[in-house]
């Protein structure tokens, strides 16, 4: 190893993280390891990077996911060999399902290290596929910033399907330490391919009374709403975003915005009697999970399906080009005044809670949705105040905190609440440390029953009525009971808990004052 390679000038290291800056890639999420101090030492240089440290590899991955959400552009995490990468996986799952344009730096052992099967050698690549559109192993120091530029490549391209845009590439550090020129310029990304004409006018000819125009991805940006809204309106049909969409733009002056719900039996209720559905984004609507007696295709026999956009295609314009061949304009689109609710009295649901941020809610807010009651707020806050909506998509919890984490630091100044479930909230609460040591304006509310809710419902969906205490013990959060206080306290974030509207109102009213982050335990 030449000097000046070691001390990370001219180094594949160097290279590397110098092709990503100038790709654009500024933030990395990070929790290195030895394999990746290489890395380490050539950010101390790349001053147009910002190191970012979790404590926990699913922070990082899902910190990536809400950045690139917001941002429109990758963010990098930074792991430590396979271990690492496995941890970081469930949030990965769920930035897949997104479609978030997301770059993995995984550290590994030297090549020549590799066949003494070290205690943390794995197959980093095998971890990898089953989250990654794009996968690749470093083969010399000389090649890594050329790597760098082909993750940036893949990461920035929307793939197909639910393959997602995540870039993983797995860098030995014989690799890193290496002699190796500068970086490499940034490769050109391909724009979104366009929809064919046949299809916009298949979709024009099948378009008729009660269609459904289902929505997601580009479509459910402010600007595919509004061609939407008047594309249904023109045919005398109407308009619904997926159930877990992974962002939604909502608030006054957009079309009023229907979403479909998350039991299958209800999505039938609402799909029977539709006589097409158009697929603008979005995929045909199946069960969340197989239950007995109900089919896994959501689709009533009779309804047409008919594809006018795939989610990496160009949406916006297979939707301008469709307004345009039946005389629309997306200013016509009626849009929605500002509505907000009462700050409801005495004690809190999740409806309670959901309609008291409503009320709270400043302009341009961002709300992540984990697990829990959160997704109940959607409704009172729609109409409330502009802002941006990031749900959870792959149904990993554990998201939340770190997608909020991600979005605050992609978008300064916007202010962050992230709505969790007190089961869901368990899974990274490490968040709560990143936030706190950025300075992140990020408002956790942890919707507190003590319980998996969700898991209660679904018993109860066996057609048992009564909970034995054997079952009942794998739902119970309590026993003893999770001190959330104390816990925000020990990551450096102060806390209140409240139990009615008012109190709940004005604590959120003090955190917005006060900046930086703060944790609101709600009980239900």
């Amino acid at each position: 190893m030449a000097g000046e390679a070691e001390q990370g000038r001219g180094n594949g290291a160097a290279a590397l993280l110098g092709t990503l800056a100038e790709a654009g890639v500024d933030h990395v999420f990070a929790n290195p390891g030895t394999s990746e101090m290489h890395l380490v030492q050539a950010l101390e240089g790349e001053t147009r990077m910002r190191p970012v440290l979790t404590l926990f590899e699913g922070v990082a991955s899902g910190a990536a996911d809400g950045f690139g959400r917001m941002a429109g552009r990758p963010a990098a995490t930074l792991l430590h060999l396979g271990a690492g990468l496995g941890h970081a996986t469930a949030n990965l799952h769920n930035a897949r399902r997104a479609g978030t344009p997301l770059i993995n730096l995984v550290g590994d052992h030297a090549r020549h290290h590799r066949p003494f099967d070290a205690p943390l050698d794995s197959d980093i690549e095998g971890i990898a596929r089953p989250f990654s559109a794009w996968v690749r192993t470093a083969r010399s120091a000389h090649g890594l910033a050329q790597d760098g530029a082909d993750a940036v490549a893949a990461a920035s391209t929307a793939h197909p399907g639910s393959l997602g845009s995540i870039a993983t590439l797995a860098i030995p550090v014989d690799c890193a330490w290496g002699a190796a020129p500068g970086p490499r310029a940034p490769r050109p990304v391909p724009a979104r391919p366009k929809v064919p004409e046949a299809a916009v006018a298949a979709a024009r000819r099948a378009l008729k009374a009660g269609a459904l125009l289902l929505l997601d991805g580009e479509a459910l940006t402010a600007e595919g709403q509004r061609w939407a809204a008047v594309i249904a309106a023109a045919v005398g049909g109407s308009v619904s975003a997926t159930t877990f969409p992974a962002r939604v733009e909502q608030g006054p002056g957009l079309p009023t915005l229907a979403r479909l719900p998350y039991f299958p039996e209800d999505v039938q209720r609402v799909l029977a009697g539709v006589p097409l559905i158009l697929r603008v984004g979005a995929d045909a609507p199946v069960s969340f999970f197989a239950y007995e007696g109900v089919p896994s295709d959501l689709v009533p026999p009779e309804t047409e399906v008919l594809t006018l956009a795939e989610r990496h295609e160009d949406v916006l314009d297979a939707l301008a080009r469709l307004g345009e061949a039946l005389g629309v304009k997306p200013g016509a689109a009626q849009a929605q005044g500002q509505r907000r609710p009462e700050v409801p009295s005495g004690a809190l649901g999740a409806r309670q809670v959901g309609a008291t941020l409503a009320a709270m809610l400043p302009d341009e807010a961002i709300i992540t949705v984990d697990s829990g009651g959160g997704g109940a707020a959607a409704l009172p806050c729609a109409a409330a105040a502009p802002h941006s909506w990031l749900n959870l998509t792959g149904g990993s919890i554990g998201m939340g905190g770190p997608l909020a984490t991600g979005a605050a630091l992609a978008c300064p100044g916007r202010p962050v609440f992230a709505l969790l479930g007190d089961g869901g909230a368990l899974y990274s609460l490490q968040a709560l440390w990143t936030q706190a040591r950025e300075s992140l304006p990020v408002i956790t509310l942890i919707y507190n029953n003590r319980r998996y809710n969700i898991l209660d419902h679904e018993y109860r969906r066996l057609g048992i009525n009564e909970v034995g205490p054997r079952a009942e013990s794998l739902f119970d959060l309590s026993r003893p009971d999770v001190d959330f206080l104390a816990l925000a306290k020990g990551f450096g974030v102060p806390a209140v808990r409240v139990s009615e509207g008012p109190a709940l109102a004005e604590a959120i009213g003090r955190a917005l004052a006060a900046g930086g982050p703060q944790l609101l335990e709600v009980m239900l």
